[in-house]
């Protein structure tokens, strides 16, 4: 499966930088911010600013089986980076 990556960055509610991968099977800037704002409800920072501006397309690659089986089952996957709980 071919992913795309959406490169993301937002600022926490204590003001540090979360920086985490959108990882989806479909290149569309409007579902890779709802799916990088669900999930930022999901780790109670659903207040975050989240646009096309903080969720920037970088690339696309192959996917390991773990990203492949949770985008298909979710729509999406997140590789957590920098300041993620």
């Amino acid at each position: 499966m071919e992913i795309h990556v959406y490169d993301t960055y937002v600022k926490s509610k204590d003001g540090h930088t979360i920086h985490f991968d959108v990882f989806t099977a479909v290149k569309d800037d409007q579902k890779a911010v709802e799916y990088a704002r669900q999930w930022l409800v999901s780790i109670d920072e659903g207040d975050a600013a989240i646009s096309s501006k903080e969720c920037r397309f970088c690339h696309s690659q192959g996917a390991p089986k773990n990203v492949e089986d949770a985008i298909n089952r979710d729509g999406y996957f997140i590789y957590k980076m920098e300041g993620c709980k």
